[in-house]
């Protein structure tokens, strides 16, 4: 179609951000810091910030923030003090499309009572999380309500 970019036709794959997670040396010190300056409380290091989709007001969703401890393996280097987690639609679909088109993922993946995850490792080296939420959203931590 005249006017539209070769972009317009790649199909939306993330939806939105999951979670943020980083590394500390001290996790439970520094949570209390981000409790104590920026109001950010959490349990086990870890908060949940709640949202509501425009088009689905009455379904709450998640923004996972969490501290990990920093010889965490979870990051897959000890090197990378960040992991972003992006919701996406359909993770094996998305999975098997970044296999062939030969990114790495790994071969693992989980599916929790809170959802489906997948990972991939970008041309540097950042372990990304994929996270498809179940249809009812099941928070394993506490709610913290977004403003």
């Amino acid at each position: 179609m005249p006017g539209k970019s070769k972009s317009s036709h790649v199909r939306k794959r993330v939806v939105g951000v999951g979670g943020i997670f980083f590394k500390a040396k001290k996790p439970k010190e520094l949570s209390d810091w981000y409790r104590k300056h920026l109001g950010i409380k959490t349990q086990e290091h870890v908060a949940l910030f709640t949202w509501q989709p425009r088009k689905s007001p009455k379904r709450v969703g998640y923004t996972v923030w969490s501290i990990f401890p920093d010889d965490t393996s979870y990051f897959h280097s000890k090197k990378r003090q960040f992991m972003i987690n992006y919701r996406v639609k359909n993770l094996d679909k998305l999975l098997a499309e970044l296999r062939r088109k030969r990114v790495r993922v790994d071969r693992k993946t989980e599916n929790l009572e809170y959802g489906k995850f997948g990972w991939v490792t970008d041309p540097e080296g950042n372990r990304i999380e994929l996270w498809e939420p179940p249809l009812t959203n099941k928070a394993p931590e506490p709610e913290i309500p977004s403003e």
